[in-house]
């Protein structure tokens, strides 16, 4: 009969376990492991401290597993929505390699890095998002309760309206009409484009015109390129073979055209030809990267010229997103000024047309 522990587990399978979660952990269990506890001690130990919930549950299975016999990698793969493939495939290399301390010290600090360089991008797109929103709003309420006030002014008046003036009052009668539709309208973008990426080739194209967007464009290639270079560069200071490694890197590279371009140096590799050459070749990689691998190659340090290419690129995100917040502001004040300035010349233009007919 299975054990309630496992099944309370397998019912927490498919729940999110944040990065923080997954971190902290990790950085727990790499102290209590130095501090000379055995494995399964140590994740009984983390298990009692925590608050019910999904990663608890989780640890309490993958204790009676490792007690039962499995090795730590096997029993974290019963897991995959909570422990992604560079996680398991390290904490592999650290038990055949003897330094599962290790490893676990250099994935916290990987996960760390990884979760601070997504709440920068997270953090300095917030406040143009917020703008937006905003402004969305005001202009909702412009068109269901005062624009049509003015329609019925205009209305009364009789006579020929503006061109401006006709296309704010259609505008205004579509809002009114649809407006509690409005707030499901991201949502259905967003599955909308869900569905379409899940197709592998639309994906691709859709990955490769996000390398084009001018400013955007520039800061996503950033963004995969310092990801390749810390997945990368930490599974081979900690012992994964090369081709395992690029395997789970193309996994985690989050763009799939820079991902089949991992996949192109993986078969390149295996055909005896070095790193940089298919990089080079692929296109989606900037020059000074492969530069920089070649050294580091040639000088037989290529994991840790990989973490220096990801400090290097982390850098350039933060200087990047920066960047792009500067240009979004001025750019939201400029649409909201045009936007405003339609509106009151279309409501305007039928009033100085009637103060004439007066004079």
């Amino acid at each position: 009969m299975m054990d309630f522990s496992k099944f309370l587990a397998i019912l927490d399978f498919k729940k999110k376990v944040s990065t923080k979660s997954l971190v902290l952990f990790t950085r727990q269990l790499a102290t209590l492991i130095a501090a000379g506890l055995p494995l399964v001690k140590a994740l009984r130990t983390l298990h009692d401290q925590l608050e019910p919930g999904a990663l608890k549950s989780v640890i309490k299975s993958i204790a009676d597993e490792v007690e039962s016999g499995s090795n730590f990698s096997e029993a974290l793969a019963r897991f995959p929505k909570v422990f992604p493939d560079f996680y398991i495939n390290m904490i592999k290399a650290g038990e055949l390699g003897g330094m599962l301390e290790d490893i676990l010290k250099r994935l916290s600090e990987f996960l760390d890095k990884t979760q601070k360089l997504r709440d920068k991008v997270k953090s300095a797109l917030m406040y143009p998002m917020f703008v937006m929103i905003v402004a969305v709003l005001i202009l909702i309420m412009l068109m269901v309760f005062v624009i049509p006030t003015f329609t019925n002014m205009f209305s009364e008046l009789g006579g020929s309206l503006p061109l401006p003036t006709r296309i704010l009052i259609v505008i205004s009668e579509i809002t009114r009409r649809i407006w509690f539709l409005i707030p499901f309208l991201p949502v259905a973008i967003i599955a909308i484009y869900k569905a379409i990426i899940k197709n592998p080739d639309r994906k691709l194209i859709i990955d490769k015109l996000k390398l084009h967007i001018p400013v955007v464009g520039n800061l996503v290639q950033q963004v995969s390129v310092a990801r390749f270079s810390r997945t990368l560069g930490t599974l081979l200071s900690s012992g994964v073979p090369i081709l395992a490694a690029l395997q789970t890197v193309r996994d985690t590279i989050g763009n799939e055209f820079i991902a089949r371009a991992v996949i192109h140096v993986r078969d390149s590799i295996k055909e005896g030809e070095s790193v940089s050459g298919p990089m080079e070749a692929s296109k989606a990689f900037p020059p000074l990267v492969t530069k920089m691998v070649n050294i580091g190659e040639e000088t037989g340090n290529l994991a840790k010229m990989l973490m220096q290419i990801a400090d290097n690129f982390e850098d350039e995100v933060d200087v990047a997103v920066s960047g792009l917040t500067s240009l979004l502001e001025p750019l939201l004040i400029v649409f909201m000024g045009l936007v405003v300035g339609f509106i009151v010349v279309s409501m305007f233009m039928p009033l100085f047309s009637l103060a004439k007919l007066i004079e």
